[in-house]
């Protein structure tokens, strides 16, 4: 354990502290003798156990607000999580669902591309039965006119 000298109100004090606590302790003094004195000068000398008591009061009072403050942040903070949560599940449902879409699109194109070579190939075969069609008509019309 440190201890560390203090001047408060005009008087000499020792205050034990961990090692390495020191400072932290000195400027905890300061704003305390700050806000005493502040308080010491806009009230008068209303003796100093009733100065010390407003001014813990008013310490106290700073540090519930802050507290407050602190847990309406906190609260805020929780609020924006949750919507970052939502909206993080909403991008990755559209997401799936955009994806899915693509998979569909590119099994349409393929079945597209797959009913084009066939019915190409339909078409190359009635092409193809039908030039043979026609050459066998023209040529029985041919033996028919030679005979």
């Amino acid at each position: 354990m440190a201890n560390v000298s203090i001047k408060f109100n005009g008087k000499e004090f020792i205050l034990s502290c961990d090692d390495g606590q020191e400072e932290h302790l000195e400027e905890l003094l300061i704003q305390i003798n700050q806000k005493f004195n502040s308080l010491k000068n806009d009230l008068g000398n209303l003796g100093e156990n009733k100065l010390l008591l407003i001014t813990a009061i008013k310490v106290m009072d700073e540090y519930y607000e802050t507290k407050k403050k602190v847990e309406q942040k906190k609260n805020e903070i929780k609020e924006l999580s949750n919507k970052f949560r939502e909206l993080k599940s909403l991008i990755y449902d559209y997401r799936e669902k955009k994806e899915s879409e693509i998979k569909e699109l590119k099994q349409n194109h393929q079945d597209l591309r797959n009913e084009i070579e066939d019915n190409q190939k339909n078409y190359e075969k009635l092409i193809d039965e039908a030039a043979d069609e026609i050459s066998s008509f023209v040529e029985k019309a041919n033996l028919e006119k030679l005979s």
